[in-house]
């Protein structure tokens, strides 16, 4: 598979931090691509190839409004990133309690 096949999940889209900050920009209104690339010390170009790949992973959808293409969030592929860390936050929770057991039995030892 060469890159132009490539397809892009949303866990590959979100890797980015200039993916992320796109992302954040359209939580806020819907915005062209001259309105997105103002955001950003990079050339238009490499925001479209930004553009284009959260496009892929369905987090973004482009219509054209005239001469521009304006372009929304589309938050409902981020489920998937919430249902993974979901699964993980026990782990954190767990080591959280035990860290908590051993501070408040350290501290209590020391009374």
């Amino acid at each position: 598979m060469n890159a132009e096949e490539q397809t892009y999940d949303v866990f590959q889209a979100i890797a980015d931090p200039t993916r992320r900050k796109v992302l954040h920009l359209l939580s806020s209104k819907n915005q062209s691509i001259a309105e997105i690339s103002s955001h950003f010390d990079i050339s238009r170009t490499a925001v479209v190839k930004h553009l284009k790949i959260l496009s892929e992973a369905g987090l973004i959808l482009g219509e054209k409004s005239g001469k521009e293409k304006i372009y929304s969030l589309q938050p409902e592929p981020l489920k998937d990133i919430k249902e993974w860390l979901a699964y993980y936050e026990r782990f954190w929770h767990n080591k959280l309690t035990k860290f908590k057991y051993v501070v408040e039995n350290d501290t209590l030892k020391k009374d």
